[in-house]
């Protein structure tokens, strides 16, 4: 990918991960906030890292709200309305692996979901973002490539990431 980014993941575990970029800088946490009743995610974009782009817009965090069994609830970016999950990662034929989601600029963008590899493209159908699951010898979980036209809506492309990972782990339809 031209003009990219890449973030490391560090922990396999969707629920809680960090990515940080080669530098070794913090650029996103993943994070369990609290449990009771239901489970509460936080995914926060870290200030030292976002200030090395100034192209990056968008909240800072987004929240994961789940339903009871951490069944799919809703999520809000930033202090903004909420949108269900399942209108964060819906797909369009029945047979699809594709899920999309609609981003805060107002367009659309799908990730293309298989096992070990997630491609998110723009209504053209360049790939803007891929995460990938890492070798055995790698000393990270997966890596996620960006292209610099994402850098606006990476909290969304890493929050949408993480939900269709907690769905693959969870086999949510």
């Amino acid at each position: 990918m031209a003009a990219s980014y890449t973030l490391l993941q560090f922990s396999a575990d969707p629920w809680n991960a960090r990515f940080e970029d080669l530098e070794s800088r913090l650029a996103f946490s993943v994070s369990m906030v609290d449990e009771n009743p239901n489970l509460i995610m936080k995914i926060a974009r870290e200030a030292p890292w976002a200030q090395q782009h100034p192209d990056i817009m968008g909240p800072s965090n987004s929240y994961l709200y789940f339903g009871p069994n951490r069944t799919p609830g809703h999520l809000i970016y930033g202090n903004s309305t909420y949108h269900t999950m399942a209108h964060a990662r819906h797909r369009k034929k029945e047979s699809s692996t594709s899920r999309y989601f609609w981003a805060q600029n107002g367009k659309e963008y799908k990730w293309r979901v298989a096992t070990q590899r997630l491609e998110c493209v723009d209504s053209k159908g360049n790939i803007i973002a891929l995460w990938e699951t890492s070798q055995l010898a790698d000393p990270f979980a997966a890596k996620l490539t960006i292209r610099h036209a994402a850098l606006p809506i990476i909290t969304e492309i890493v929050t949408t990431l993480t939900l269709n990972r907690i769905a693959q782990v969870s086999n949510w339809q």
